[in-house]
């Protein structure tokens, strides 16, 4: 069987430095908010190029805490999008605030900025702009109508780790960014943990104490804060594998130009390249009339195959409550797209077998 996931196999391909990374956390006995995060924390923001990072626990605690520090909360709205983990979301609706979705592009699934300004409000304060999949949304034109209304940016970077736009990494370009190190990610911890990036240094500062029940000495809130912290192990683990990520970046970029070449022919629809200029594929989503039939011939053949993803957000039962305008190219989108296997460790063989089954699939209809 081909997984379309495998995060063990990322454990292996760099089992030396985690292990090493492991053992010295070990034998420290700091355990959490040591020496470990608060390197990696200044590694990845240099990485992304951001001054700040504030390691959390996860990156739905990342989004909830970087509305929060922005002081979004009952009565507010923000704008996202439906198509995403519904992470996005769940993040906004924990800080009271009350989601707003637009419309997606049909051919990148990303956020379609030009829908934008219908959907503000005077309550709006913040735009969450996903960069699903690997790819970055058109920030300059979501970034012009934010400005435009002062309205905060929190981009959710929790599948894009080290995509550009427009030469600059994604995760830099608005107030805050988020991200996710959910082991199956570009980045992935062995556990769950994520980030929050700023250029602001008092937005930084409210995030550190919001992390850790607000203190801002300990033992004393000086506000209702949260208890949401990267832990040592994460953070050495994530230190050891961020040096590789632009390597295991490019090696899913080649596999999805051999799937790209490969499947050309049989017409599915591979990933479409947008106005971000760069993909790090973290999902590889391609789009299929008869997305069922092939997902059942994938299964059958050894193949994983996994919807990313099946139910729009505003159709689930917990958010149906919401009042939404037609999101008719995101309801479409979720009746055709499926993820095929995509991870830096597929070996060419297994990419071949991917191929060959898809076209056959599509024949066998």
């Amino acid at each position: 069987m081909i997984l379309y996931s495998n995060p063990k196999a990322q454990y292996e391909a760099h089992r030396q430095e985690i292990d090493a990374a492991i053992a010295e956390v070990l034998n420290s006995g700091w355990y959490i908010l040591g020496s470990k995060v608060k390197r990696f924390e200044e590694e990845f923001a240099a990485y992304i190029g951001a001054g700040y990072g504030v390691g959390v626990a996860s990156g739905t605690d990342a989004l909830t805490l970087a509305l929060a520090v922005c002081g979004v909360g009952p009565g507010d709205e923000v704008i996202t999008v439906s198509h995403t983990a519904v992470a996005t979301v769940a993040a906004i609706a924990l800080t009271g605030a009350t989601p707003v979705f637009v419309d997606i592009e049909p051919d990148t699934f990303l956020m379609d900025t030009s829908r934008l300004e219908s959907a503000i409000t005077t309550a709006t304060r913040a735009i969450v702009p996903v960069h699903l999949y690997g790819q970055a949304v058109d920030m300059e034109g979501l970034l012009q109508v934010a400005h435009s209304h002062n309205l905060r940016v929190v981009e959710d970077c929790a599948q894009a780790h080290g995509a550009m736009y427009k030469g600059r990494r994604v995760g830099s370009l608005g107030d805050l960014s988020c991200f996710s190190f959910y082991p199956t990610k570009n980045l992935g911890a062995i556990g769950d943990g994520g980030i929050v990036l700023t250029n602001d240094a008092e937005l930084s500062a409210r995030l550190r104490h919001a992390r850790e029940y607000g203190w801002a000495e300990r033992y004393v809130s000086h506000f209702r804060g949260w208890n949401s912290r990267l832990d040592e192990l994460q953070a050495a683990i994530l230190s050891a594998k961020l040096k590789f990520l632009d390597e295991d970046n490019a090696k899913r970029k080649r596999i999805a130009a051999l799937y790209a070449e490969g499947l050309f022919a049989c017409g599915l629809q591979c990933p479409v390249l947008g106005k971000g200029e760069d993909h790090v594929f973290h999902l590889h989503v391609i789009k299929s009339e008869q997305r069922d039939h092939l997902l059942d011939f994938l299964k059958q053949n050894g193949v994983g195959s996994a919807i990313h993803y099946p139910v729009p957000v505003h159709l689930q039962p917990a958010y149906r409550e919401l009042s939404f305008t037609p999101l008719p190219v995101t309801e479409q989108t979720a009746l055709k797209i499926c993820s095929l296997p995509m991870y830096p460790e597929l070996t060419d063989e297994q990419i071949s077998t991917v191929i060959e089954t898809a076209n056959r699939a599509v024949k066998a209809r």
